[in-house]
């Protein structure tokens, strides 16, 4: 992923600014750094009022892309964020340095199709657009399910967390592809055919889950997760926000607002326990 060395300086300098103003914040408070739509209402909804029961106080930051949330938290402006899944976690701190871990998994609305032009997949022709993510690890999903599909054939032993518009031996269907920011995606749908939009992004611009033309399987690596930094992995703050994610009340937020996302599988373990 490339971002602009000038960019990123500007917002370290400016989260470094916030995380000295951080310092002195009650210990019992939480900063939560989120993007906007699902997963900050799973916090609102389910994690908060749990939390605060301890006597925490939760604060929730949104963010509108992919880049910051993850500098934010190593600065030390967030204590922990939620957006992000294993795969994008590991490539972005190894690329960048940032001592960032995964603390726990969580319920995970899944990539799709989506057209605002089209009722179904079979009115795809020759010439028809389709936007996909352009950051490495979700425009690898869109490619698998494009592979899955048949639309494009990929090269023989391709990497499937990896596969990148490289990695195509040949279309099937002679679409075209419009990579854009996550973020854009759903705003793309008035101008290509079809657009995959990540779940978080659907949500917070009004899609449905259910309006989309085909789901992916979300496989391990991409359920997202909470990550914090490696130095507070084993604080009890991050204990306790652990423990009200695999909770049951938030099964039961999870059961009553969010049907159709991919359970974890600790709370796949307490439905079953629970029958």
């Amino acid at each position: 992923m490339f971002i602009a060395r000038r960019t990123i300086l500007a917002a370290i300098a400016g989260l470094a600014f916030a995380a000295s103003a951080s310092a002195a914040k009650d210990p019992k408070e939480i900063v939560i750094g989120t993007s906007a739509g699902p997963y900050a209402d799973q916090i609102k909804l389910g994690i908060k009022p749990i939390l605060e029961k301890q006597g925490y106080k939760i604060k929730v930051i949104e963010f509108n892309d992919y880049i910051q949330p993850n500098f934010a938290l190593a600065e030390g402006s967030l204590d922990a964020n939620v957006f992000q899944h294993i795969v994008y976690l590991t490539k972005f701190a190894t690329e960048h340095k940032l001592a960032l871990t995964d603390l726990v998994t969580i319920p995970t609305a899944p990539i799709a199709i989506y057209s605002k032009k089209h009722k179904s997949l079979t009115d795809v022709k020759d010439g028809s657009t389709v936007a996909l993510p352009n950051d490495p690890t979700n425009q690898a999903r869109a490619l698998v399910l494009l592979d899955q599909l048949g639309w494009i054939k990929l090269r023989e032993k391709f990497d499937p967390v990896r596969a990148s518009e490289k990695d195509i031996a040949s279309y099937q269907k002679k679409i075209k592809l419009v990579p854009l920011e996550a973020a854009q995606l759903p705003r793309s749908l008035q101008d290509v055919d079809y657009a995959f939009v990540n779940g978080n992004y659907a949500l917070a611009s009004g899609l449905k889950l259910t309006e989309a033309l085909v789901t992916e399987k979300i496989s391990p690596n991409y359920i997202n997760l909470v990550a914090v930094r490696s130095a507070d992995k084993q604080k009890q703050f991050a204990k306790d926000l652990a423990a009200a994610y695999r909770s049951p009340e938030f099964l039961a937020v999870t059961n009553k607002h969010f049907a159709g996302y991919a359970k974890t599988d600790y709370q796949l373990a307490l439905q079953a326990a629970a029958k």
